[in-house]
């Protein structure tokens, strides 16, 4: 059967009237100011990168397609196992990814393994192109290895040189070697989601999490629940409000996970990301000492919000490549299912819908790629914009697929169903999307009531 030359509706490359062979027979100047190009989107988008971020790109794709897609399925479905069990699989990955540098990347070689190149420009733009790619693989492999960079987040942002290596440059260099050493960040309370991102509800809240002085440090006891990592975690970012205060006495405690009165109660059995655990933690007078106090008493509210700023990019990310998993289906999808004797794709009804999708997807990377490259000092109005707005949009997405796939995009081995559960879940962590729509009000504010300021949008 011969292959076909074009789309119905649509002319072949060699016509008369194709720009594209006569784009190509434009003079000089013409050929510099005009193009029709043929090439991959992705590899388009890659031209685009400063070298090294487009270096660190290619890796992250190569990483997640040798590694994580392939054991997607497995642990996806594989029985709910008991808290602080690691499946084999997801074991090995861990070990691998360490060694990879993706564990680490957050500072560069030799404290961690950020490359060289990359030094000059925004960690959370490393975090937002590398979690895309780990995102379309597989989401819950993606929070496996991502939540890890969020427990780590608040010794970056507090800034403390000496905690920073007496207690990441250890990790860094475990994971490094092959010996997986996950951080958990421990923020929400069972009677506490919202209250702990927000600061109108936090002024309200009433700790459930309290830190006791004792001599030498603190006792800490109370519960966090919904853990990202917190039953795989060797250590903790455990937010704590100090005895008879309120939230801000908020303060960030360095916790080993193998200290006496800290237990591992359960983990969730999850509708996505089921690769990674969602934990809840009993805390009984689990002592921490005073040099495991992170950027100082009372000022853990601030390093929570700077942390939620740095981490909310990289989640509109994982929205990002959701919705690229999600259009790639829907496209392969197109290309090989039949009706009224020929493939989907040739239906013009079936393009426009995927034209959606992928500008869709597009759009909400633009988004991104703006916001990240300024990532340096992540302000909480464009993070939150940006994380609210790719993850409704990707989920939107996911729902086009579903729309085109229609019976087909509820089986599993259409690999669709799981990019629909996966990216559920971006919408209500690191913050709901209403919470984020709030935090961007909260952070505009000034401008919103002030009428003789000019408010721009």
């Amino acid at each position: 059967m011969t292959q076909q030359r074009h789309l119905e509706g649509h002319l072949p490359a060699d016509h008369q009237l194709s720009p594209h062979w006569q784009f190509s027979n434009l003079p000089l100047i013409g050929r510099l100011l005009a193009d029709y190009s043929i090439e991959d989107l992705w590899e388009t988008d890659l031209t685009r990168l400063p070298r090294a971020l487009a270096r660190q790109r290619r890796r992250a794709r190569t990483f997640a397609e040798r590694h994580l897609m392939p054991a997607a399925d497995e642990l996806d479905l594989c029985t709910h196992l008991p808290a602080g069990q690691c499946h084999p699989t997801a074991h090995r990955i861990l070990c691998e990814a360490g060694k990879q540098g993706w564990l680490s990347y957050f500072m560069p070689a030799p404290l961690g393994s950020m490359p060289w190149g990359t030094v000059p420009h925004a960690p959370i733009w490393q975090a937002s192109l590398i979690v895309e790619e780990f995102s379309r693989a597989c989401g819950g492999l993606m929070l496996l290895l991502s939540a890890h960079h969020l427990g780590a987040m608040p010794m970056l942002v507090a800034g403390n040189v000496g905690n920073i290596l007496r207690h990441l440059l250890p990790v860094y260099q475990s994971c490094e070697r092959g010996e997986p050493h996950l951080i958990a960040f421990a923020i929400t309370e069972p009677a506490a989601g919202s209250d702990v991102e927000d600061g109108h509800g936090a002024a309200v809240y009433r700790p459930g999490v309290v830190a006791t002085p004792t001599d030498g440090g603190y006792l800490l006891n109370g519960r966090k629940c919904f853990i990202s990592g917190g039953d795989l975690a060797k250590t903790a970012t455990v937010f704590a409000a100090l005895q008879g205060e309120g939230m801000d006495s908020w303060t960030c405690f360095y916790v080993d996970c193998l200290a006496p009165g800290y237990k591992v109660a359960r983990t969730e059995l999850k509708m996505g990301m089921r690769a990674s655990g969602a934990a809840e933690i009993e805390l009984t007078n689990v002592f921490v000492p005073n040099n495991c106090v992170i950027g100082g008493l009372r000022n853990g509210w601030a390093l929570n919000r700077a942390t939620l700023n740095s981490s909310r990019i990289p989640v509109a990310s994982m929205g990002v490549g959701f919705a690229r998993a999600a259009t790639e289906v829907a496209i392969e999808f197109a290309r090989h299912y039949q009706v009224g004797g020929k493939a989907l794709i040739h239906y013009q009804d079936v393009q426009l819908h995927l034209a959606t999708m992928v500008a869709e997807t597009r759009a909400m990377r633009s988004l991104v790629w703006q916001e990240a490259q300024a990532g340096w000092r992540p302000r909480q109005l464009s993070a939150s914009m940006c994380k609210f707005h790719v993850t409704d949009r990707a989920q939107r997405v996911c729902e086009m697929a579903m729309d085109l796939l229609a019976d087909h995009g509820g089986k599993h081995e259409n690999k669709l169903e799981k990019i629909f559960r996966d990216v559920r879940l971006t919408r209500i962590f690191e913050g709901t999307n209403q919470i984020n729509r709030l935090s961007m009000i909260e952070d505009w504010q000034a401008q919103l009531l002030d009428l003789n300021h000019r408010v721009g949008a």
